[in-house]
């Protein structure tokens, strides 16, 4: 069945109803894939080409690897971090979904929206939503376990927001010495510039990353680009 929009705009739509409804997120979505001819979001989404594009990534991804994942806002990002935190999890991974951007309740509406029963999941997924976070304290709770893990943070830009926290470029070198040093996968959702948006391009590149403040993008050994329903993983040279 063909969409409206691209499902990228549909998600747009979902989160403008439900900020001027006031209603949750899922239930959004959901209305939105009905208005699509579909029952749920979750059965939207599973017959769209996004389909199985976690499942490739994670499966493109290995411990040390130090994943960006960029997108202008409306294009999914939180969301397809989420999934593949999700997917790890359902691999057998530790997993961890670390958000300043997004209390808790508003990470499970995400969850919800995507079809994903929490319960199912149990303790392979962490959701972590605390004010103290930072790659330091990311580094702290992923060691703590000991085992293959897979660390998604919401998101790269505001690490830094509480001037008790080092720079940003300290806490990239942290998060890097994470990745490296431990048997984890560490992904920083990231913000586009918005000027990414007059150049014409399919897709973002490192050099559209926002950067309020310098930081050494060269530490990413992989990078991870979505932009109207395209995604690419691209290993750093």
């Amino acid at each position: 069945m063909e969409l409206s929009a691209p499902i990228f705009r549909l998600k747009r739509r979902a989160r403008l109803i439900a900020r001027n409804a006031k209603v949750p997120l899922h239930q959004a979505l959901d209305q939105v894939a009905r208005l699509e001819g579909y029952a749920s979001w979750s059965h939207l989404a599973a017959s769209t080409v996004e389909k199985g594009q976690t499942k490739k990534i994670l499966a493109d991804l290995a411990a040390g690897d130090l994943v960006l994942l960029g997108a202008r806002p409306g294009h999914g990002k939180t969301l397809f971090g989420l999934e593949l935190a999700v997917e790890a999890a359902r691999a057998g991974r530790r997993s961890f979904f670390f958000s300043l951007e997004e209390n808790e309740e508003a990470v499970l509406d995400r969850l919800r929206a995507l079809g994903v029963d929490r319960d199912a999941i149990g303790d392979a997924l962490i959701i972590d939503t605390s004010d103290d976070i930072c790659a330091e304290y990311i580094a702290e709770r992923v060691r703590s376990e000991r085992r293959e893990s897979v660390a998604v943070i919401d998101y790269l830009q505001i690490l830094d927001q509480r001037r008790s926290n080092p720079e940003l470029s300290v806490q990239l070198e942290t998060l890097e010495s994470l990745a490296r040093n431990t048997p984890t996968v560490v992904i920083a959702i990231s913000q586009i510039d918005r000027a990414f948006e007059l150049k014409r391009k399919s897709l973002p590149e490192l050099c559209d990353v926002r950067q309020p403040n310098p930081i050494n993008l060269a530490l990413f050994t992989k990078t991870c680009f979505l932009h109207k329903g395209e995604v690419l993983l691209k290993a750093q040279t």
